[in-house]
């Protein structure tokens, strides 16, 4: 692994021009990827925030089924947990891919990681307690394909640890960039439904009364139980390690499609979901 995995390459001289539009589509992938998760991230202090604040935690109800049980404090307090945390993710994830928040502040780099990583491993765990204990919208598929992202994550975030204790950075940064798209599985499933609600005008594929249908049980499977997004990460790797002017172009070209699909689902997510909510 070299330092040519990272999504931000140092700057060079004379680097080929397929190289820097790779780079130039990952980045803007990353721009409108985390404009995205902070509205997200704004929408969860919001929502359940605020009907914490008021005592109304039966509203979580309405987006997570059994999300607030009255009398099972247990429940109730990892399903907090999770949401708590799950805010920190999506707002503080995107922060440690800067390059300038490396150089400048690195101990808040240090920190944040700590945190990030930490945070990563006790949501997915909390996930996993919810999914099967709780039970959630959708089918089998969906359960067993978002436990499969928890085991991922937990995986993922062992690694970046262990690779961060090594001072071995160019790996470290590689594990942090998958933790980072696995952990983000949720977020990818909801945009990438409502850019499909968006585009299509009406639900397509599925039953929006039992969550159930091909198109779901298709996105839960590519989204967590193989996610696409690592595929296209891992792309990419390959294609900055490569520095071949083809293969930089073709996963350039399919970086600005998703960047394009992302804002879709993005403009969807937020008209069609978190804003009316709030």
């Amino acid at each position: 692994m070299t330092t040519s995995t990272t999504l931000f390459p140092p700057e060079k001289v004379n680097i080929p021009y397929a190289t820097r539009i790779l780079t130039f589509a990952a980045t803007a992938w990353l721009v409108v990827a985390t404009v995205g998760q902070w509205l997200f991230g704004l929408y969860i202090l919001l929502f359940y925030g605020k009907s914490a604040l008021t005592g109304d935690f039966e509203r979580w109800n309405n987006v997570l089924p059994h999300g607030y049980v009255e009398g099972d404090w247990k429940g109730n307090t990892i399903v907090s947990l999770h949401i708590l945390l799950a805010a920190i993710l999506v707002m503080g994830g995107p922060l440690q891919l800067i390059p300038a928040v490396r150089r400048h502040v690195p101990r808040f780099h240090r920190w944040l990681g700590r945190l990030y990583v930490t945070t990563a491993i006790v949501v997915s765990t909390a996930g996993l307690i919810m999914t099967w204990t709780r039970g959630t919208i959708g089918d089998t598929t969906q359960q067993i394909s978002i436990s499969i992202q928890a085991l991922y994550i937990i995986s993922f975030a062992l690694l970046t640890i262990r690779s961060a204790r090594a001072r071995q950075v160019a790996r470290h940064r590689a594990w942090a960039l998958r933790l980072f798209m696995v952990v983000n599985g949720v977020w990818f499933f909801r945009v990438g439904l409502m850019g499909w609600l968006l585009i299509n005008g009406r639900p397509a594929g599925f039953d929006p009364e039992t969550f159930t249908g091909p198109f779901l049980t298709a996105l839960s499977i590519f989204t967590y139980a193989i996610p696409f997004s690592l595929i296209l990460l891992e792309l990419y790797f390959f294609a900055r390690t490569k520095q071949n002017k083809a293969l930089s172009l073709v996963t350039a070209a399919l970086l600005f499609l998703c960047t394009l699909i992302t804002g879709i689902g993005i403009a969807g997510a937020t008209m069609g979901m978190w804003l009316p909510r709030l």
